[in-house]
């Protein structure tokens, strides 16, 4: 009998909680970067390409539900349950800056020319901080409807895109006024907004429903119907002729844009897929799991039997690197103690 061909994914060990979000720098001269977030407190930074385990952000006191890399992968952020956000020089680990807020930080931005953060969370409120003055008060957006989801930029800086977690749509705020200018009307709550490489097209994903917009006309492009609750899903960057998406079924589905054909599924998580996203090529794409495992799956064919070993990645092992251009991000670097205890569960909200 002839075997099964399966995808095989490099398999990223390591945090001992649920994956919540997952952010991938463009490309830099060291290559390009995978950070994740996870209920376990502790981000991590690997090798976008090899998943290779590079270093652990040690410093929150609760769950992380957001994390992001600047334009050139130097500094990374996080949103936390301990109300605070903190920014990270990548190349040691080390706390930059805490910016203290009165609730839960969801959600955390960079501006596309790294000099300003954007976070959202429990209290309905947007700010800015400016990272060239970080204990300066942060500029504030109160009118948020509801606790924030998601943010994002676009439009060289000038727009602000945000979600809720009770409320659909998707808000687009004028900087200069910090007034809403736009309102991408959708069913239910947004749970996940990529803005796309080339600034064409937003892409969210609400109940089961992946929708694209026109970034610069807010006009609906596409709109897909899952078979299962999506909570994530990230557009190929280079053609945008094909998406990816994952939820509650804990598979990975890859369609085609034009038509919303499936053309792809794999199959490996232990639990619902909360977060995916394309690498800034391309050539292969991320998920985050309940499982605790971050998967990286190549986008072309990459097939094995069924009964082959996967591989995987994590801290557990040696720290490989395989090109001396990421060495200088291991130097210095926190090194994460993976047999600790979990944060407390009443961190997790």
């Amino acid at each position: 009998m002839e075997k099964k061909k399966v995808a095989v994914p490099l398999v990223c060990h390591g945090h001992s909680r649920p994956v919540v979000d997952l952010f991938y720098s463009p490309i830099t001269p060291d290559g390009f970067f995978l950070i994740s977030a996870s209920k376990d407190g502790s981000p991590m930074l690997r090798n976008g390409e090899t998943g290779d385990w590079i270093g652990t952000f040690e410093g929150h006191k609760g769950a992380v539900w957001s994390c992001c890399l600047d334009t050139n992968g130097l500094r990374a952020a996080s949103g936390s349950a301990d109300f605070t956000a903190k920014l990270w020089d990548a190349l040691t680990g080390d706390v930059l800056h805490s910016f203290e807020h009165k609730h839960i930080v969801r959600a955390c931005a960079f501006s596309e020319d790294t000099h300003l953060l954007l976070t959202g969370g429990f209290e309905k409120t947007l700010r800015i901080f400016d990272l060239n003055r970080p204990d300066a008060p942060p500029r504030e957006v109160d009118d948020s409807p509801g606790s924030v989801r998601t943010v994002a930029w676009l439009h060289s800086d000038q727009t602000i895109l945000s979600s809720c977690t009770d409320s659909g749509g998707v808000r687009l705020w004028d900087v200069r006024s910090d007034k809403i200018v736009q309102l991408l009307e959708t069913k239910s709550p947004v749970t996940s907004v990529e803005v796309s490489r080339d600034g064409r097209y937003i892409t969210t994903a609400d109940g089961s429903t992946v929708r694209f917009w026109d970034a610069n006309h807010f006009g609906l492009v596409k709109s897909y119907n899952m078979p299962f609750n999506v909570e994530s899903a990230s557009l190929e960057p280079k053609l945008s002729n094909k998406f990816i998406a994952g939820g509650e079924d804990m598979w990975i589905h890859m369609f085609d844009f034009h038509t919303g054909e499936e053309i792809g599924c794999n199959k490996g998580h232990h639990g619902p897929v909360h977060c995916v996203r394309f690498s800034p090529g391309g050539e292969s794409y991320a998920s985050g799991s309940e499982d605790g495992t971050i998967r990286i799956w190549q986008t072309g064919p990459a097939n094995h039997d069924e009964n082959d070993a996967l591989p995987g990645n994590g801290p557990a092992g040696k720290v490989k690197v395989g090109d001396d251009d990421v060495t200088s991000k291991i130097e210095g670097f926190h090194i994460n103690d993976v047999g600790k205890n979990e944060e407390e569960k009443a961190n997790d909200i």
